[in-house]
């Protein structure tokens, strides 16, 4: 055959074109598709999240936060790309178990008495219980941060009472994120406190409620943590829904 004569475009090849054309349309129909329901599933994540944190007087951009700083952990702990991303929408489902937490034990403004603190301890099992059964990676990632993100390096924590290496990693770096972000974070019930003094207990319980080798590469990327908190600052309308019910905009709902 000559490479350089001229063939005609003929309805056969019209017809091959056109079988070709039609399937790539379906093909980037079927990616955006897939894509859109990644996107709900994972909003849904956040959104279902941000429940368990209303009841609890945590602003949405707690969870932010929280998982960002996730994130960054797992990177500095050398977790591979995927995982660290994966455990960035998994690690917000963490406190989901709250839901099932009476209001009068989880809003009590003073200390728990042993009965009601051991009722509030029941939130980790409730969460992994709400999580339970799925094959869906990012739940099964959220199961395991939600059971075992209170469990602590020298054993004391709960609910299972693990030691060291045995808490799976993903629990061990949520238990970090959500305790730094608790400190140094506002509530409506009290200030943040001051990162010097966020940091010096943070300190103490090096090797006693955290892993002292992630709590190292946390604190070693407190440049980027700072970045993280300053990017997911509260501010004072974020407060703003906890107030009355009565006083919302019902209309501006339906825009």
């Amino acid at each position: 055959m000559d490479a350089d004569k001229v063939v005609p475009f003929t309805d056969d090849h019209l017809k091959i074109t056109s079988s070709f054309s039609s399937q790539a349309s379906v093909a980037i129909q079927n990616a955006k598709l897939t894509k859109d329901l990644k996107n709900a599933q994972l909003e849904t994540i956040f959104r279902l999240s941000a429940a368990a944190g209303y009841r609890d007087k945590e602003t949405a951009n707690h969870i932010k936060r929280v998982s960002s700083y996730c994130r960054l952990m797992a990177k500095k702990a050398g977790l591979d790309s995927e995982k660290a991303e994966l455990l960035f929408w998994a690690s917000p489902m963490h406190d989901i178990g709250k839901l099932g937490v009476p209001d009068a034990i989880l809003l009590k403004p003073g200390i728990l008495t042993p009965e009601e603190r051991k009722e509030m301890e029941k939130h980790s099992l409730i969460g992994a219980l709400i999580l339970k059964d799925s094959k869906e990676a990012v739940i099964v990632m959220s199961r395991i941060a939600a059971l075992t993100h209170h469990e602590k390096w020298d054993g004391t924590g709960y609910p299972l009472g693990l030691k060291g290496t045995d808490i799976p990693i993903e629990g061990r770096i949520v238990a970090i994120a959500d305790v730094f972000d608790a400190l140094s974070s506002k509530r409506c019930y009290k200030d943040a406190f001051p990162e010097e003094k966020v940091l010096a207990i943070m300190k103490d319980s090096r090797g006693k409620h955290f892993d002292p080798d992630l709590l190292d590469a946390f604190l070693c990327a407190m440049d980027e943590v700072r970045a993280i908190k300053a990017e997911y600052e509260d501010k004072e309308e974020d407060f703003d829904k906890f107030s009355d019910i009565k006083n919302v905009d019902a209309a501006s709902l339906l825009k």
